[in-house]
C-alpha cells in the first residue's frame, strides 16, 4: 500500500473523508468478544492496537468485526511493525466507556476500524520503516517519571491500587501457565523478574498473550525496560509489592534516554562481575522441602527445557575444590550494595557505576569458591559455593582458614576431594557460561552411603 497521501496523527479530525494514517506499532492488546446485543445468540469481536508516527504524537485504535476477520487481522502483525491503517472511523475519545482501558494517549481522538470500511496492512517502504523504527525505542511518559524498584518496596503497600511508570531490567523472565477460567476460558499467566541498582527481584506479572509475546523475546540481563501506567498490587500470597501489565500499559524495550542508558551500563557492569549470578536473595523454599533428584545429565536437560530457576539434590563426586590457591581466590570481600569485587581496605567501592556511592561504604567478606561435581552422566562446572554455606561444608570460619598451613588447607581439600557428596542445588540460566545454567550449592556434605544405594537404585 502506498504511503502517499498519509495524514499525521497530530492533524486528524472526524471532519476528514477517507483518512489514511501511518504509524509504528506500539501496543497490541489480546482478541476478546462480547455479545452482539443486535444479533441474538452472536458475538462481537474485538481488538486493540496503539500506532506512533512522530515523538509526540500516538493513537489508540480499535477493530471490530467477526471472529474470521479480528482473528486474521490480529495475527497479521506485531508490535513493532509498521502499518497502514486506511479509511478508519475518526471519533472522539469517551474516557468514561471504552477508552478509560486503553493507553493514555495525547490525540484528543481515537480511531475504530471496521471489515466493511477499513484496511490495515503491513508497511513495506523501506524509507519509511526506517523513520518510523526509531520511534519503539521513545517511552510514552516523560522519561524522567518513573518509580524505581526501590520507591516502590520503600513505600510499600501505599502504593497498593496505584497506577505508575516503572523503569527496570530484566533479571529473569518465566514460562508461560496456562489455565482454564472458571466460565471456561483459556487463560495465560507469565512472570519476569525485574531488578535495578536498588532491588535484586521485583516481580511483573502478565496476562495478556500480545503482552507475554513481547517479554519472551527479550533477553534476560541485557534488556532495559519503561513500563508506563503498570499497575502495583500488594500481592499477599508472596507477601510483597507487584507489577502487573493490564490494557493501559506500554512497555518500551530498550528505551533510548539517559536514564535508562545509566541502567543498562549498571547491568551490563554487573553482568560481567559475575554478580547477577549469585544468589543475592533467599528464596522461599527451604533446603528442607527440597526433594526431587537428579543426575548430572537430568539436571542439565530439566535447564534446557525449563529456564526458570529450580531446586534438585545430586549425590556426586566433587571433582574440583581449589582451596590450596592463593587466599584472594578462596575468600573475596564485595560491595554490600552492588556485589562488585573489591579490596578489603578499601573507603569507597571502585565499580564507577555503583549508585551508593553517597551511602555509607560497606564490605561483606567470606568463602567465594567455583566447585565441579562429577557422576558417572558427566559433570556440572562452575558451581557457586559461598559464604554461610561454605563455611557450614568446610567446617571452618574465613578468619580460621586464613590461619591454616598449606599443608592443612590441602588436606581440607582432599576430605572431599573425589568423595562422594550429597549436594542441594540451586540452578538458574546464565548467558556468561557456556552450558547456559549455574549451579548454587545451598547445602554440601559427604554423603551417606545407605542414602547413596537408595539414590541409585531410584535412578534405574
Amino acid at each position: 500500500m502506498s504511503t502517499e497521501n498519509c495524514i499525521v496523527i497530530s492533524e486528524l479530525h472526524p471532519n476528514f473523508s477517507h483518512p489514511k494514517v501511518l504509524g509504528i506499532v506500539i501496543g497490541k492488546s489480546d482478541v476478546r468478544s462480547f455479545p452482539d446485543r443486535k444479533n441474538a445468540g452472536a458475538d462481537r469481536f474485538t481488538f486493540g492496537f496503539t500506532i506512533k508516527d512522530s515523538v509526540d504524537y500516538f493513537i489508540n485504535v480499535s477493530a471490530w468485526g467477526d471472529e474470521n476477520y479480528i482473528s486474521g487481522l490480529s495475527s497479521s502483525f506485531s508490535i513493532g511493525d509498521c502499518v497502514t491503517v486506511e479509511n478508519p472511523l475518526v471519533s472522539h475519545k469517551d474516557p468514561e466507556k471504552g477508552d478509560k482501558f486503553c493507553p493514555v494517549t495525547p490525540s484528543p481522538y481515537r480511531l475504530l476500524v471496521t471489515d466493511a470500511h477499513s484496511l490495515v496492512c503491513l508497511c513495506a517502504d523501506t524509507d519509511t520503516i526506517d523513520r518510523l523504527l526509531p520511534l519503539i525505542h521513545l517511552p510514552v511518559k516523560d522519561s524522567r517519571d518513573f518509580y524505581s524498584l526501590g520507591d516502590i518496596v520503600a513505600n510499600g503497600q501505599r502504593l497498593d491500587g496505584s497506577v505508575i511508570n516503572i523503569l527496570a531490567a530484566v533479571r529473569l523472565i518465566g514460562e508461560p501457565k496456562s489455565f482454564i477460567t472458571s466460565d471456561k476460558r483459556k487463560g495465560q499467566r507469565l512472570e519476569v523478574k525485574l531488578f535495578d541498582d536498588s532491588v535484586s527481584y521485583f516481580p511483573l506479572v502478565c496476562w495478556d498473550r500480545e503482552a507475554i509475546q513481547l517479554l519472551q523475546a527479550l533477553i534476560p540481563k541485557e534488556t532495559v525496560l519503561f513500563i508506563a501506567d503498570t499497575k502495583i498490587g500488594f500481592d499477599s500470597f508472596r507477601n510483597c509489592m507487584a507489577a502487573t501489565v493490564n490494557s493501559k500499559t506500554i512497555i518500551t524495550v530498550n528505551p533510548d534516554t539517559r536514564e535508562a542508558s545509566l541502567l543498562y551500563n549498571y547491568v551490563k557492569q554487573m553482568s560481567e562481575s559475575g554478580s547477577l549470578d549469585q544468589d543475592e536473595k533467599p528464596e522461599d523454599v527451604s533446603v528442607e522441602s527440597i526433594t526431587d533428584m537428579y543426575t548430572v545429565s537430568q539436571l542439565k536437560q530439566k535447564a534446557l527445557e525449563n529456564p526458570e530457576v529450580f531446586f534438585g539434590i545430586m549425590y556426586c563426586f566433587m571433582s574440583k575444590l581449589d582451596l590450596d590457591s592463593s587466599v584472594s581466590k578462596v575468600i573475596k570481600t564485595r560491595c554490600s550494595r552492588c556485589r562488585f569485587q573489591v579490596a578489603e581496605d578499601l573507603q569507597s567501592c571502585t565499580n564507577p557505576l555503583c549508585l551508593g556511592k553517597d551511602q555509607a561504604f560497606s564490605v561483606s567478606t567470606g568463602f567465594d569458591l567455583l566447585v565441579d561435581f562429577t557422576d558417572h552422566t558427566g559433570t556440572l562446572q562452575s558451581c557457586s559455593l559461598r559464604s554461610p554455606v561454605a563455611e557450614k561444608t568446610l567446617g571452618c570460619t574465613t578468619d580460621d582458614f586464613t590461619c591454616l598451613t598449606d599443608d592443612e588447607r590441602t588436606a581440607m581439600k582432599w576430605k572431599f576431594l573425589l568423595e562422594r557428596c550429597k549436594i542441594v542445588m540451586k540452578i538458574l540460566p546464565s548467558t556468561r557460561t557456556k552450558a547456559g545454567i549455574r549451579g548454587t550449592v545451598l547445602s554440601c556434605c559427604l554423603a551417606d552411603p545407605g542414602e547413596v544405594k537408595q539414590h541409585m537404585v531410584a535412578l534405574q
